[in-house]
């Protein structure tokens, strides 16, 4: 009966441990992200979001001095029992009756590992619940796999888990590499890791002095041999743990960023993760945004963000997302980096490229910056340079060639582009943005903007930033040719080419070569800077975080300047202008100067000048036509003639420009070749000129024009331009059919607005010439 009993009994625990054994799971929670610098400092950990604890980095491997420590400290008899060792709870069992009280547990690595995954009250009851899944657990798994297990979810500590990360947390090394004082040291701590604190030290003490008795053990099982032991004493004895580890408060927001693309998809290597940010890089980055925003609190600036990104591999080197993660009166908790905010002219250089990449402009073409757009885009001050090149319409970041510029290699594709550089996800259609496209109507990141410049940077091929070690990546895409990057690069890069907007020795100029746009967007909400060098990418914001205006401040004037100081830092050896090499020129182009007036190749007698690079065969061949070199009177102004007496001869240089520019050249005081002196011979009889076209440019037909009634008359014009080709020397303003005044070249004039709807027509005087009417409504 005894032996059915016991037959019986044994058939219900064994029904039991099968029962168990299909329930219970080695489970652990997600292992966390070490994070550390580009020099392996520590930046953070980013625990399972599960989980307040911190580690259960999983073993690759069982290291075969940490399974002898563990074992000798907490289950000597670990590969020779199933889960339970019937000895020790003998054991346990006497002790504890000798000492009528709990003084020994028994428990096993198997036991331990139930215990854990399902932490409860120490009570016999529950004692039995945790021997049997202790069976179920090495039944199913086997001992190996279990005593693993133990290692990754064991407690070492301030809330660490796992001796492998323990290992990096408190002594900055793989586990495989520890020591046998070390690896001695950790196995002694999950006994009592609240009492065995590395980082206090008492903690220490008691963590050394059990540790001393894992060797002592070790001794004893022969598993250290004499000598092993005695250095293993007396590197225990020396042991230093290093300080503990904190979040540098100046790369919170980059440590965040991280650990939102963590959360949202990107895959880690490995648990340690070592990024490609530089403390030293992020700490001095973030003083100077500090500083910078301190200089322009005055001005209306509430805060400021920057990113700092390697040249050519796109690694991330610094991120500062605001001035003060915990300045709350800035709201700097804020990442700025990272939220939408109108980019100004930053985005022009990317019209640019793409006119170039289509053939839609060369270097040599002339683009107008002399009147309002028809979506009424202006320059941010209010004037017109006139003809401009490419290179100086860029440089001088001006609206009205920007907008029409995407207007003429179309707003969808120029939104398209946009897209392709990762600027916009296309949420919206181009047509929602309009022209204002041009001059940063469509929000974006800094981040965005920083990795579209990166395009520029590195010779039209886009890629992905990169931000820590063995990240995944796609291959570069090529988005422009190199030689559009280069010519584009050349353009931001040159100082001349950015008088007379922005002057000479200021913000955006360096002693070694940088390429730099500024944007400032409406009503001065945002201040954008982006700058590159040979090895750097630079991006700079401010602004307010409550969208308000600052007071007029640009980005020139304000985060100009602060990418310069980064800049200047991050080239510390190249401030002495030794290595002031310019960014190569597109291979095979070669150098040819042009008059900047007109594009065609510059002669002696064209002032403004600028050497650019053409791939052969399409540089221009026409020499410039539209300056002279005159000789005249200098009494009268007159061309000289024979009779003009030397000492009054002077040559002067004057401008001819196409009729379009008549307004805007007389404006600016352009001297029109002079009459030919009366003592000249008259000039032979010429065929008779063909009849001039007139075509009106200011007002368009169709404004609507709102009046206020409040304004003084003086204020309350409209402005007449009319284009004449060839040039008359007068014309006719008509208004509502009926002559208005007569005005000379270059024509331009004011109409005093009155309410209604009203016609107007330019026409020469006793001829048939004339425009068509144009319609315009004043309410």
């Amino acid at each position: 009966m005894k032996s059915r009993a016991r037959r019986a009994g044994l058939a219900a625990l064994a029904g039991v441990v099968v029962l168990l054994a299909a329930r219970v799971r080695l489970v652990a929670p997600e292992p966390t992200l070490l994070l550390r610098d580009a020099h392996g400092r520590f930046l953070a950990e980013v625990p399972d979001a599960r989980d307040a604890e911190v580690g259960y980095w999983p073993l690759a491997r069982l290291p075969p001095r940490v399974v002898a420590a563990t074992l000798a400290v907490e289950d000597r008899r670990f590969w020779r029992h199933p889960g339970v060792d019937p000895l020790a709870v003998v054991r346990g069992v006497g002790q504890n009756l000798r000492a009528g009280r709990r003084a020994s547990g028994a428990s096993t690595i198997a036991m331990q590992v139930a215990r854990l995954e399902r932490p409860g009250p120490r009570t016999y009851p529950r004692k039995l619940v945790e021997a049997l899944a202790a069976l179920a657990l090495t039944a199913r798994y086997g001992h190996a796999a279990v005593l693993a297990h133990y290692l990754r979810i064991a407690p070492y500590g301030n809330r660490v888990r796992g001796i492998a990360y323990a290992a990096r947390r408190y002594l900055g090394k793989p586990v495989e590499d520890l020591s046998w004082a070390e690896t001695a040291f950790l196995a002694a701590i999950p006994q009592a890791p609240a009492r065995m604190n590395p980082y206090r030290a008492p903690g220490r003490t008691r963590a050394a002095e059990r540790g001393r008795r894992v060797l002592d053990a070790l001794l004893a099982a022969r598993v250290l041999g004499d000598d092993e032991y005695d250095l293993a004493v007396r590197q225990l004895a020396a042991l230093r743990i290093p300080p503990l580890g904190r979040r540098p408060p100046e790369a919170l927001h980059a440590v965040l960023h991280l650990e939102r693309l963590f959360r949202h998809g990107a895959v880690p290597p490995a648990p340690l993760i070592d990024t490609t940010l530089d403390l030293d890089v992020q700490q001095a980055v973030a003083t100077m945004v500090a500083d910078a925003l301190a200089g322009l609190e005055e001005r209306g600036a509430g805060n400021a963000a920057a990113i700092v990104v390697e040249r050519g591999t796109n690694r991330v080197v610094a991120w500062v997302g605001s001035a003060g993660y915990f300045d709350a009166r800035h709201a700097g908790a804020y990442d700025y980096a990272g939220v939408p905010r109108s980019p100004g002219s930053t985005l022009k250089p990317f019209l640019y490229a793409l006119a170039l990449e289509r053939g839609a402009i060369t270097p040599a073409t002339i683009l107008d910056d002399i009147l309002r757009t028809p979506g009424d885009i202006t320059n941010a001050d209010e004037a017109f340079l006139g003809p401009l090149l490419p290179r100086v319409a860029l440089a001088n970041s001006r609206n009205v060639p920007a907008a029409n510029l995407l207007d003429r290699i179309g707003l969808d594709d120029g939104y398209a582009f946009l897209r392709d550089l990762g600027l916009h996800d296309g949420d919206q259609p181009g047509r929602h943005w309009g022209l204002g496209l041009a001059i940063g109507a469509m929000p974006t990141t800094l981040e965005r903007l920083v990795g579209a410049y990166t395009v520029l940077a590195g010779d039209g091929r886009a890629g992905e930033l990169v931000w820590y070690r063995g990240q995944p990546a796609t291959a570069p895409r090529r988005l422009l040719s190199e030689d559009t990057a280069r010519l584009v690069t050349l353009f931001l890069s040159d100082p001349m080419a950015r008088l007379p907007t922005f002057p000479r020795m200021g913000p955006s100029e360096y002693p070694f070569p940088v390429a730099v746009k500024t944007g400032t967007s409406s009503r001065y909400r945002d201040a954008l800077t982006v700058a590159y060098s040979t090895r750097w990418v630079v991006g700079v914001w401010l602004g307010r975080p409550d969208y308000r205006p600052m007071s007029r401040l640009t980005a020139f004037s304000s985060a100009a300047g602060l990418a310069q100081r980064i800049l200047g830092h991050l080239h510390q050896g190249q401030q002495d202008g030794l290595e002031d090499l310019p960014f190569p020129p597109p291979r095979g182009h070669r150098p040819v100067r042009i008059c900047a007036l007109t594009g065609k190749r510059a002669t002696r007698a064209c002032g403004q000048v600028l050497l650019e690079w053409f791939r052969p065969g399409q540089e221009p061949l026409e020499d410039c036509d539209a300056h002279v070199l005159v000789a005249v009177d200098a009494r009268d102004g007159r061309r000289a003639s024979a009779a003009t007496p030397p000492r009054f001869v002077e040559v002067r240089r004057f401008t001819t420009l196409p009729a379009r520019y008549a307004a805007w050249a007389a404006a600016n005081r352009l001297p029109r070749p002079p009459a030919a002196s009366p003592l000249d011979a008259p000039a032979p009889l010429a065929r008779e000129a063909p009849s001039p076209r007139l075509r009106i440019l200011a007002p368009r037909s169709g404004l609507r024009v709102v009046r206020d009634p409040e304004s003084p008359a003086s204020m309350t014009t409209l402005a007449l331009r009319v284009l004449v080709e060839p040039s008359a020397e007068q014309i006719v303003w008509y208004v509502d059919g009926a002559p208005f005044q007569v005005v000379d070249y270059p024509y331009t004039t004011r109409w005093g607005l009155t309410p209604g709807e009203h016609t107007f027509q330019a026409r020469l005087p006793f001829a048939r010439a004339a425009s068509e009417a144009v319609r315009v409504r004043v309410e």
